[in-house]
């Protein structure tokens, strides 16, 4: 079974790549794993058959520079990347996007995870697996100030989120990675969300 996988060079993708060495990376940015795709989202080539694709795509408007250019990655490739997938046999897409994701926030980015949720969805995979994560933990390349501050805030702050604020909280970049693998070649069809604490216990 060939598994594709978008974003493997982030702190997800990176962790998904390290649990599954024969997925195939497709991206912008070289993995120098063998039979990788590097190319533009703009313009992905025909791309392996597959039966899963796995996409961990996304940024921050913050290091995009822009809003029109935050939407270019984490609406516009992701849903490129979709349709190639898709093109290439793929029945299984696996997105991570965002808690919080609604196609009709006032919150751009929230309001970008969610039409970029919908648009895959209208796509018409036989599963789609949403995977929305709180705040994750793990250590960047890029600097983002805010989010390095809340990381070391918020695990302290997650034993109080009880009930349905657990979705809220911090979790972990590996955890959601390992709940992103046990999903794989999931039997049932249909669309399903992962919160935070339905990833730890995939993870588990």
């Amino acid at each position: 079974m060939t598994i594709l996988l978008a974003g493997a060079t982030g702190l997800i993708g990176s962790r998904v790549l390290a649990l599954l060495p024969d997925a195939v990376p497709v991206g912008r940015r070289p993995t120098g794993r063998a039979g990788e795709v590097v190319a533009d989202f703009i313009a992905l080539p025909a791309l392996p058959p597959a039966s899963v694709a796995i996409c961990a795509l996304g940024t921050t408007i913050r290091a995009a520079g822009s809003e029109a250019a935050f939407r270019a990655v984490d609406f516009d490739a992701v849903l490129a990347f979709a349709r190639a997938a898709q093109a290439a046999g793929v029945t299984q897409f696996i997105l991570v996007t965002a808690v919080g994701a609604d196609a009709t926030s006032r919150v751009f980015y929230s309001r970008v995870k969610g039409e970029v949720e919908a648009a895959v969805a209208a796509l018409g995979f036989a599963r789609l697996d949403l995977i929305q994560p709180g705040l994750i933990l793990g250590p960047r390349a890029d600097r983002r100030p805010v989010e390095a501050i809340l990381q070391r805030v918020t695990p302290w702050l997650n034993p109080l989120l009880v009930g349905g604020l657990d979705k809220y909280g911090a979790i972990d970049a590996g955890v959601v990675a390992a709940a992103i693998v046990a999903l794989i070649d999931a039997d049932a069809p249909g669309r399903f969300v992962h919160q935070n604490r339905a990833m730890r216990r995939l993870a588990a």
